[in-house]
């Protein structure tokens, strides 16, 4: 048993910057490396309090989306496929090239997702008019009702999940994270 007074205690509701909103375990992880290491920088610290809570929010979304995408009947990677066609515009059209840049997955990928979506009736390939070499993918009209009624479910349900912000709060989340994503991007990607 330890004799350090601190252990098992938990800072209270003041000391946490969440006023009225039920702490973090990311709190209790930074509190105990705080007492463990230190000397650690702060910002290592905050960092555990912002990447911890992050990550656990994005494994709760994407497993999420799985379930409701099977609830749906549509795999991800054909989600992600149709969505790209589709969000490019009339005549929703993309080549396999767009495809891969908008998608961030392997040429291989992509062409697999096609050849899939191709053998359900959601998309027709054919010659690029842009060049030879080049394969343009269509949405079929399939392939557009399953998207847009996918696509619609799919966005009420998310609205839902983040309805407990508000307004401001959204207003004010959405910069945060594209500026954090970008700076990610940059330096990670």
């Amino acid at each position: 048993m330890s004799n350090d007074p601190t252990v098992g205690e938990h800072p209270s509701a003041d000391e946490y910057p969440l006023d009225g909103v039920p702490r973090w375990p990311a709190a209790d992880i930074a509190a105990s490396w705080r007492r463990e290491l230190p000397g650690i920088r702060p910002e290592a610290l905050e960092a555990i309090e912002i990447i911890t809570p992050m990550w656990r929010i994005a494994k709760l979304l994407a497993d999420e989306r799985r379930r409701t995408l099977a609830r749906l009947g549509v795999a991800p990677a054909t989600l992600d496929l149709l969505s790209s066609i589709r969000r490019a515009g009339p005549p929703y059209e993309l080549t396999t090239r767009e495809i891969t840049r908008r998608t961030l997955v392997t040429a291989g990928a992509v062409s697999q997702r096609v050849a899939l979506a191709e053998r359900a009736g959601l998309v027709t390939r054919a010659p690029s008019s842009a060049s030879r070499r080049a394969v343009s993918v269509r949405l079929t009209q399939s392939g557009h009702a399953l998207i847009e009624s996918t696509v619609r479910q799919l966005l009420d349900h998310e609205a839902d999940l983040i309805a407990t912000l508000t307004p401001a709060d959204r207003a004010a989340l959405t910069p945060m994270l594209a500026t954090l994503e970008h700076s990610l991007a940059s330096s990670l990607g």
